[in-house]
């Protein structure tokens, strides 16, 4: 058995003490320290998950290259998939462990970002402009790394970082040293990307940034950033993100938590918490929730080859995640992951690199996000002596500002404009709509998790829903309804595979007369075919909440899109018969068409961003699928579907 004492003299002696991993989990009283061998593995499913006793069995080390799992781009550094195989699991109280660890400062020379200040506010500009202004997605991040040197041991100064850490950062979920005999990961994490346990399914989205740099935060500035609509809408995007992968993880789908205030020493985060019930390997949990949309952007797919195209070099470890994989009492499976964000690598030589990011949306300033990337670096750069340190908040009672009155009033109301159906406890065996119960949907997806949120809404209306991708082939006559289904990219592109195969489908949808719907980007290609060519938004409408007219009645909804098709009338005669058109007076926005047989929805019916969202696909699919009795469907029409459960 490995003691912390025999650890730490083993380091201060010169001597390799072998990999080991040292923590604090939020809010308890000690640390916990790893001991065992570590082994490369080349897939998530290969991190090894020996039953036996019960607790901790494997620490993982998982990179942001592990993308190339789900077929993603990035740049291929090769970081190594490590995982440390637990021998020996011990805890340490917090006040022993700061005794024994090295309290020194830590000198770092050289130190400077890849990237100037005014070669990232450029990057900012190009991503606004050519991505998010072109319709590839509603949110990127965008890395910049800090480069210096260590002077002396480079564990001795991880081990003293940490130290720091503990007693001057607050509000992380994980605050950590890991050593792996060829790498050393030090940092304070904010942000649990997912855990499981008793079957409970647990993500932490958490987006917009307060910055106050280590001195004592201003009330009234705190109040005009929960205010503020581009960290609000920052917050509902990532949102939407976090909840398509738990509606893949999760049985029936994720319900939304908080929002609450993540306070850190030199700066303040909102969060959410989504929880969920799951019965998948955790292993499987980690691969289909690769990786957070607070470190890539949405839609994920787009958002990784966005990061390629934009980012130099690979990210090693940064946005990837510290996975510690065991079983409960019960035999059952456990995880833990915090996203490793806020963390440094450092070389055996002593090489140090601090990977940061900011989240790039349609608001966003170049000086702002410059000077995000510098506030989110200062807690660890502080802890390695290279930036001022902040007050010491890690030991003893800290004034909260989520107490204050007013802070807590402002989150609550940022769940006021939200889909309920989302914030809502639901009952999985809620019975569906008469009419529809029993009915089976495919979903083409379009490249957008979004259907994965579509399907538990459609489910829960009573359909037997599945999902297919846009390039794979299968028959459609199988199903009631067929749905077009979100994506990023340019829906007037003549010769973009996705958009020929799109067209393809609905073709031979409308000639068939199979009942359709099509939903943002498969409403832009329907809209096309029918006379409509959508034209590009001069102000994307990335995260937007509107009230739109819908065929006679105003609803309120959430719009991912930077393409819209115009119409000056409200009736169009097509090949496919007559299509009657809800438009916006203003600029002849089309918001969605029906006709005999079809509809489309420009907005996301399941977006948090739409409170009426379910009742407009209840209203459609009451046209569309029209089995019930007259009275029923005449009663359906327009109609508010109460939450679920």
């Amino acid at each position: 058995m490995t003691h912390l004492t025999d650890l730490l003299a083993a380091i201060t002696s010169g001597v390799d003490p072998g990999p080991f991993a040292l923590l604090r989990r939020d809010g308890a009283d000690d640390l916990e320290l790893f001991t065992g061998p570590v082994g490369a593995v080349d897939r998530l499913a290969d991190i090894p998950l020996p039953p036996g006793t019960p607790g901790p069995r494997t620490l993982a080390l998982v990179p942001y290259r592990q993308i190339t799992e789900r077929g993603f781009a990035c740049h291929d550094d090769g970081a190594p998939l490590e995982c440390l195989q637990v021998r020996d699991h011990q805890r340490i109280d917090l006040a022993d462990a700061l005794a024994a660890l090295p309290d020194q400062p830590v000198h770092a020379v050289d130190a400077a970002f890849d990237v100037t200040d005014e070669e990232y506010a450029r990057s900012v500009q190009r991503v606004l402009a050519e991505e998010i202004g072109r319709g590839e997605g509603a949110n990127f991040v965008i890395r910049r790394s800090l480069h210096a040197r260590v002077q002396g041991p480079p564990l001795v100064a991880a081990l003293a970082a940490l130290r720091r850490l503990l007693i001057a950062e607050r509000g992380a979920y994980w605050t950590f040293v890991v050593y792996t005999g060829t790498r050393i990961l030090v940092g304070a994490s904010p942000e649990r990307h997912v855990s499981v346990d008793d079957g409970l399914v647990l993500m932490n989205p958490i987006s917009g940034t307060f910055r106050h740099t280590g001195g004592e935060p201003d009330r009234a500035a705190l109040l005009r950033f929960l205010a503020d609509p581009k960290e609000v809408e920052e917050l509902y995007m990532v949102l939407d993100e976090e909840l398509k992968m738990m509606a893949t993880v999760a049985e029936h789908g994720g319900q939304v938590i908080g929002p609450y205030l993540k306070e850190m020493s030199h700066l303040a985060h909102t969060e959410y918490l989504l929880a969920g019930r799951g019965t998948r390997d955790v292993r499987e949990v980690l691969r289909e929730t690769m990786f957070a949309p607070t470190v890539t952007g949405s839609p994920m797919e787009n958002a990784c080859r966005v990061i390629a195209r934009h980012e130099r070099g690979g990210r090693g470890y940064y946005a990837g995640v510290l996975a510690l994989l065991g079983h409960d009492s019960a035999g059952r499976q456990t995880l833990d992951a915090p996203i490793l964000i806020r963390t440094a690598e450092i070389s055996p030589t002593g090489q140090l690199r601090v990977p940061v990011g900011a989240t790039l949306v349609r608001h966003s300033t170049a000086a702002g996000e410059v000077a995000e990337t510098h506030a989110k670096a200062a807690g660890v750069l502080a802890a390695l002596g290279l930036g001022p340190a902040a007050p010491a908040g890690g030991r003893g009672p800290v004034a909260r500002l989520a107490d204050d009155p007013a802070v807590r009033e402002a989150l609550a109301a940022r769940n006021a404009p939200l889909a309920r159906f989302w914030l809502d406890q639901r009952a999985p065996d809620a019975p569906g709509l008469p009419g529809l119960v029993g009915r089976r949907a495919l979903i083409v997806d379009a490249e957008d998790t979004f259907t994965g949120m579509l399907a538990h809404q459609l489910g829960a209306l009573g359909l037997a829903v599945t999902l297919r991708p846009w390039h794979a082939s299968g028959p459609v006559d199988p199903y009631d309804l067929v749905v077009a289904g979100p994506g990023p990219g340019d829906p007037g592109s003549v010769a973009e595979p996705k958009m020929v195969a799109l067209r393809s489908l609905l073709a031979g949808l409308l000639a068939t007369g199979r009942p359709t719907l099509a939903v943002c980007l498969g409403h832009q290609v329907l809209a096309g075919m029918l006379g409509l060519p959508p034209h590009r938004r001069e102000a994307p409408y990335q995260g937007l909440q509107r009230e739109v007219p819908l065929f006679g009645q105003v609803r309120r909804v959430g719009f991912y899109s930077t393409f819209t098709a115009r119409a000056e009338v409200d009736r169009l005669d097509t090949a496919y018969g007559p299509v009657e058109l809800a438009r916006d007076e203003r600029d002849g926005a089309v918001h969605a068409l029906r006709g005999r047989g079809f509809a489309g929805v420009q907005f996301h019916p399941e977006s948090v961003l739409s409170p009426d969202g379910l009742a407009v696909l209840a209203d459609l699919l009451g046209d569309l699928l029209p089995a019930s009795p007259p009275d029923e469907l005449s009663r359906r029409r327009g109609m508010v579907v109460p939450p679920l459960g």
